[in-house]
């Protein structure tokens, strides 16, 4: 009985936060005063923890043709993630991975009747299942592909590229702290979790060179990061007009704002904190193993 309660409550909290998030949205991309050239113009916020879904939304209306799917890995509960909005607002399809089984269930609890169209699978994601991710998907070249998992991102990443899938629009987390010159990552460990402490919570994932080294090997163009330093996106070109992209002036590099807060100074100074700790660098051969 407590825990209908309990679970009636969150429900009740849920489809409030998603009703602020859609009011917030309009509110917000109504307010823009967009330059097509200027990503920083296209930020807004409706689900997305920064300005993510104002640079998706204005991508995906960019896209010469466009099959309305998405997948992201790390969608948490659904409440806070980069294709909540192409969900409830667009209407778009989809597939939700998140590897925490209270959350998944809370996702579902909450979404499943709002969208039919989005699947929502609970398991950790490693480069195998990544690598056989295009068998489970609708389209193998889905509108947006949203990775973010704290960890061993650009290996998953890396595996869904290498198995042929083409999504049109990718968004993935950079690490910051490991500034915007060296492409490295950390090594590979299947079982890897960032750690939440104090000096350790800057050890994850890759960095914004090491990002665009990968994608630039499998033919995809940078587009920018948004203003809180915390995600990148990148494009396949043949999926968008090319005046668009020649057009487009993106960022090259921005902090993370979290962690300029919990660390302070700049990227230098945080990564004096992972001067013992052991990173792969990112070359060709590391972005496609199979190079001798």
């Amino acid at each position: 009985m407590i825990r209908k309660a309990q679970r009636y409550l969150y429900n009740l909290r849920g489809m409030q936060r998603i009703q602020f998030a859609l009011s917030r949205g309009a509110a917000a991309s109504s307010s823009r005063k967009l330059d097509i050239t200027g990503p920083s113009t296209w930020e807004f916020s409706g689900f997305s923890q920064n300005g993510e879904d104002g640079i998706i939304d204005v991508l995906v209306q960019k896209l010469g043709r466009a099959n309305r799917y998405f997948v992201e890995i790390g969608a948490s509960d659904g409440l806070e993630n980069n294709t909540a909005w192409l969900s409830i607002a667009r209407r778009y399809s989809g597939l939700w991975i998140d590897g925490d089984p209270v959350a998944s269930q809370r996702c579902r609890d909450l979404f499943a009747s709002l969208n039919y169209g989005v699947s929502i699978a609970c398991e950790f994601v490693n480069q195998e299942s990544a690598a056989a991710l295009q068998s489970r998907v609708l389209h193998t070249n889905p509108d947006v592909l949203s990775v973010d998992i704290d960890g061993n991102d650009f290996y998953v990443v890396r595996a869904i590229l290498l198995s042929g899938m083409r999504p049109a629009i990718c968004v993935v987390e950079y690490n910051s702290a490991l500034g915007p010159d060296q492409a490295i990552t950390i090594p590979y460990r299947e079982d890897f979790c960032v750690v939440n402490r104090h000096g350790e919570s800057l050890y994850y994932g890759c960095s914004l060179t090491g990002w665009r080294t990968l994608f630039e090997e499998f033919g995809y163009r940078y587009v920018t990061v948004e203003a809180n330093g915390v995600n990148a996106f990148f494009v396949d070109p043949e999926a968008f007009p090319s005046d668009f992209l020649d057009r487009v002036k993106h960022v090259s590099f921005n902090e993370n704002f979290s962690h300029a807060r919990e660390y302070g100074g700049s990227w230098q100074n945080q990564f004096e904190h992972l001067s013992s700790r052991s990173f792969c660098t990112i070359d060709r051969k590391l972005c496609r193993p199979s190079i001798s």
